[in-house]
């Protein structure tokens, strides 16, 4: 049995899909420019190609009106194959409106949903260069798993007003883009980090906050993070576990003009009921049994900066009217104590639970919700952003690299299947445990399997049920343990007890296998020798 050629069904369009795929992959590894300004670059400069080789297939006019401009585009997407076809008349003048029932990426896209932003950006700059101006909204995706793609391109100004998508402009001949929203990222993150370190100097200088956000929901919260940081007004975060709720917090304090001033975080959840108030509001030495010195709460400590409360659901009903008190008029007294203290700080508060139920059920203060909830800031898990994956993904392997002191690593195609193909329950913080333990126990710079199940074939990572944390927490915990022991076990077997080749191997630091191994109480010198080992399956 002779092997296929892999190449043997290679054809011009397949290679064009390939290459592009890989090109929005590698563009995440690469420093400098943001991913979604390298896929901006890559269709601004493929669209003014594409539009000569259309034109003079199609012997269009030098100037060409707007069913001249529908024509073209349907006909560059479906030479490339795709299945586009205008709609008539369905949104007004000034408006182009096509559909497409398959994707020219093919099933990749799925794993790259930026690729996205070449179409906007293909049909955007052709629309530019000949009227001026245009706004591309990308309606439906299929790379989101719509059963189709919608595009519309407005390229009268008055018809695009009120409407979402990202501009086009031509400028002295030169097209520009001015994405909706697609440097907000990049923007909150300079602002965080001046706000970290305003003078470029200090043991702050080197860290660089790095926000994700492909996707266009985590784009209007950033947006909305701009808006509300510089008030007072107070915002309650919104999401399911590991979404990302105290880096928007995070955001909104540095944005602030507070910045210079603490950040404090407390899971309220974490904190025992009986001593939630001493936490927050602080005690007076002799205020109980144990309280042999005074105690500055979280309150007096955040002067002048921000609090924030991680999952204030949990919050006792008894603390749930002082913390009203300090909310309205700013004071409070510690444990034990008589004199009222006033701070200047703002709360910014976090759940995980839906709150409007809670207080529907008499389980939290309604004229509390209503403090809190000023601007309410709700992040989707990442299921339903796909987008962020990738740049998650890009963003955690290079963070890792410098943590572990290794060398870059990469996601082959079958990986990014694996990934992308993923619920993710747990969300980033998921998703960032998964990476870490591959990256850990990878060999070379590729890695080719994102294992998510355990020894027992049985998926590890799934939907957490109502009041089973704690077990599947430990679950979780147990399994990572007893992969990650059993593969440091072969390497010291497989290279009798040598840290060196076993770092080389795996691609990792000595100083990173020598803390497994003391995690796992794995002594590299039992390997030695004879060979023969004291290891217990």
């Amino acid at each position: 049995m002779t092997n296929k050629d892999p190449l043997a069904d290679l054809s011009p369009l397949s290679f064009l899909q390939m290459f592009v795929t890989q090109s929005v992959k590698l563009s995440g590894l690469a420093s400098g420019a943001p991913r979604h300004d390298a896929i901006e670059y890559l269709g601004l400069t493929a669209s003014s190609c594409l539009e000569l080789y259309a034109r003079q297939q199609m012997n269009l006019p030098e100037r060409i009106d707007r069913e001249h401009y529908e024509r073209l585009i349907v006909y560059i997407k479906n030479a490339i194959g795709g299945e586009f076809e205008a709609v008539s008349g369905a949104e007004g003048e000034g408006v182009v409106h096509v559909v497409n029932h398959r994707c020219p990426f093919g099933a990749r896209v799925r794993d790259a949903p930026e690729l996205c932003r070449t179409t906007a950006s293909v049909f955007g700059g052709i629309a530019a260069r000949n009227f001026g101006y245009a706004k591309v909204e990308l309606k439906r995706r299929i790379a989101l798993r719509d059963d189709h793609c919608e595009v519309c391109i407005y390229t009268d100004r008055e018809a695009a007003k009120g409407q979402a998508g990202d501009e086009y402009v031509s400028e002295g001949g030169t097209v520009v883009s001015r994405q909706a929203l697609a440097d907000i990222s990049v923007r909150v993150a300079d602002k965080m980090a001046r706000a970290l370190c305003p003078s470029g100097r200090g043991p702050g200088a080197q860290y660089r906050p790095v926000i994700v956000a492909e996707s266009r929901a985590m784009r209007e919260i950033l947006r909305t993070v701009e808006q509300v940081a510089p008030t007072r007004a107070g915002v309650l975060i919104s999401g399911e576990t590991g979404v990302g709720k105290e880096i928007i917090a995070r955001a909104i304090h540095a944005l602030s003009s507070r910045s210079a001033g603490p950040f404090l975080a407390v899971n309220c959840g974490a904190v025992p009921a009986n001593l939630i108030e001493t936490t927050l509001f602080g005690h007076e030495k002799g205020a109980f049994t144990g309280a042999h010195s005074l105690h500055r709460g979280l309150f007096e400590r955040a002067d002048r900066g921000t609090l924030f409360l991680d999952e204030i659901d949990s919050l006792p009903l008894f603390s749930q009217a002082n913390l009203l008190r300090v909310l309205q008029e700013g004071e409070f007294e510690r444990v034990g104590g008589e004199q009222v203290r006033h701070v200047d700080v703002r709360v910014v508060a976090a759940a995980n639970r839906p709150l409007e139920s809670l207080v529907a059920a008499g389980q939290f203060r309604g004229d509390l919700y209503y403090r809190l909830n000023v601007v309410p800031v709700c992040i989707p898990p990442l299921r339903e952003r796909p987008e962020d994956v990738a740049g998650l993904v890009h963003h955690l392997l290079a963070t890792l690299a410098q943590r572990h002191g290794g060398p870059a690593k990469s996601l082959s195609d079958r990986a990014w299947g694996q990934v992308m193909g993923h619920g993710w329950p747990g969300n980033v913080r998921e998703l960032e445990n998964v990476l870490e333990r591959v990256f850990l126990f990878t060999p070379g710079r590729v890695i080719d399997d994102v294992d998510l199940r355990d020894g027992s074939g049985i998926a590890v990572f799934h939907a957490q049920a109502p009041g089973a944390g704690g077990t599947l927490h430990a679950a979780r915990r147990r399994a990572t343990q007893t992969v990650e022991t059993r593969v440091l076990q072969d390497a010291l077997e497989r290279h009798h007890g040598n840290v060196t080749a076993m770092a080389r191997e795996m691609g990792i630091t000595r100083r990173a296998i020598h803390q497994k191994l003391k995690r796992y109480a794995l002594p590299a010198a039992a390997y030695r020798g004879d060979g023969r080992t004291t290891r217990r399956r």
